[in-house]
């Protein structure tokens, strides 16, 4: 008897490729500075002795910073149609990201790095001895704030294509 011919494969997908307009649009820009400030600030915060408060800015900043990751990624790849939900509605996705999580969390913690170094200013004088944190926390704080701007610039941008009825990020 002949033999039966192998059962069919799964359907292949296209191969993965760099969606280069994205990398090139504003969004995308805003997203690699993003993802530069935002590690700049929760290294910079976790490489030093912190307590208290600074404990949510490094848990705001590290999950911004991851979900922010998320969206770079499937928006360099061109894969945010496989995202159930939000896929199809990528750019509310990506506005209310940069907006409700991005601006929100990245200020709060630039506020509270900032009273941090405030609270930490004394140590800044000339002959004090001891491990001083002012400029770590002041150096987040200004990290942090830069990274606040970028996600409020880039939540105007997708806000911008939103109100005038495009549907892409790009």
């Amino acid at each position: 008897p002949p033999a039966a011919p192998p059962p069919p494969g799964p359907p292949a997908r296209g191969s993965l490729s760099l969606h280069r307009a994205f990398l090139r649009s504003p969004l995308g820009l805003l997203r690699l500075g993003q993802l530069a400030l935002g590690a700049a600030f929760w290294v910079t915060v976790a490489a030093h002795k912190y307590e208290g408060a600074a404990h949510f800015a490094l848990f705001a900043a590290v999950l911004v910073w991851l979900l922010t990751l998320a969206l770079f990624g499937l928006s360099l790849l061109g894969r945010w149609a496989l995202v159930p939900w939000l896929g199809s509605r990528w750019l509310l996705t990506n506005l209310v990201h940069d907006l409700a999580l991005g601006v929100g969390l990245y200020a709060a913690a630039t506020g509270i790095m900032g009273y941090k170094a405030r609270q930490k200013s004394y140590c800044n004088l000339p002959g004090y001895s001891q491990h001083c944190l002012y400029g770590a926390y002041l150096g987040a704080s200004i990290c942090g704030g830069i990274t606040a701007c970028l996600y409020l610039f880039s939540g105007l941008y997708c806000l911008s294509r939103r109100c005038r009825d495009q549907r892409d990020i790009i």
